[in-house]
């Protein structure tokens, strides 16, 4: 028979999950919305700042103390690479690549997040290295789809796309030599830190608002702020308090497959059959490095901070 505590954090584990695949799965198409009235950097600086200063504010009426000068340090270093380079770039990817295709792109994470470890002396296992050589051909099966060609006459969004979620292995690498902030309160810090960051980018670039957003695109960006930003990370935080950490970041896996779905039925996106097969062979990747990662890991690895999600 199961106690009724560990039916109950089952249960909330399962909660989580769908939430973390859910939430974070819609969120590329409501990025997609949200640039109808935001500009992209502006948009994200409103959105990381908003959600870290509530989540600061929280954090601090419950004790928890404020970081240290070389925290902050390493909050403005990993805010840097996880926000203006990584969801900035995504941002920038999907004013002219489909919000379903840049999810996929982002999702190959794992394996950009392999390779740099691979040169800080981790040790990479054959299931690991068949899953890069697989998700690097996926990545280039995929490019060969007639959304990423068009959107290179466009602009550059699939090269924002393919540097997004490098930016986001690097931060997550280089944030395990860092002295940072513990458990929420380095989300809290990465937010503010990498929004601060975002708006001083969206200054120099000349960003700004011709028009009062049209409702759609408040709307859009309030559900990024709230569910995408702290709905989302405190499941992932719980999943990784409560799982092992290649059940927590399965969702990457799940978040394509959702927002695919999504940007086609409700977003009026189209993807052709090189872009489709160039997904399946990119996911089929994500999922062998996960599963390789999980049977080297302890059954419980704590959260410190939230590191595996560019979007």
């Amino acid at each position: 028979m199961i106690a009724p505590a560990a039916r109950s954090t089952r249960t909330l584990v399962v909660l989580a999950f769908i939430a973390v695949c859910v939430v974070w799965g819609s969120t590329y198409l409501a990025i997609r919305v949200s640039l109808e009235g935001f500009p992209p950097f502006l948009g994200g600086a409103f959105r990381f700042l908003l959600a870290g200063s509530f989540l600061f504010v929280v954090l601090r009426a419950r004790g928890e103390r404020a970081p240290t000068a070389i925290e902050w340090r390493g909050a403005a270093i990993t805010g840097a690479l996880f926000f203006v380079f990584s969801n900035g770039f995504v941002i920038l990817a999907e004013q002219s690549v489909p919000s379903g295709l840049v999810s996929v792109m982002v999702a190959v994470m794992p394996l950009w997040a392999t390779l740099f470890e691979r040169f800080t002396g981790t040790r990479v296992g054959k299931l690991e290295w068949m899953g890069i050589a697989l998700g690097l051909a996926g990545v280039v099966v995929l490019n060969l789809g007639g959304e990423l060609r068009a959107s290179g006459a466009k602009g550059n969004g699939a090269l924002f796309g393919l540097i997004a979620p490098m930016s986001w292995a690097l931060g997550s690498v280089v944030s395990k030599r860092l002295t940072l902030p513990k458990g929420a309160m380095c989300t809290a810090s990465q937010m503010l830190c990498g929004g601060a960051l975002m708006g001083v980018a969206g200054g120099v670039l000349g960003e700004r608002f011709d028009h009062a957003p049209p409702a759609r695109a408040i709307f859009a960006l309030a559900y990024l702020l709230v569910f995408g930003s702290l709905v989302g990370f405190t499941a992932y935080i719980y999943l990784l308090h409560h799982t092992r950490m290649s059940v927590a970041t399965s969702y990457a896996y799940v978040n394509p497959v959702i927002a695919l779905a999504l940007g086609v039925f409700f977003g009026g996106e189209r993807i052709d059959r090189a872009s489709a097969v160039g997904a399946a062979v990119v996911l089929a990747a994500v999922v062998l490095i996960t599963r390789a990662r999980g049977e080297q890991e302890p059954k419980v690895e704590p959260a410190t901070r939230a590191e595996s999600r560019a979007g």
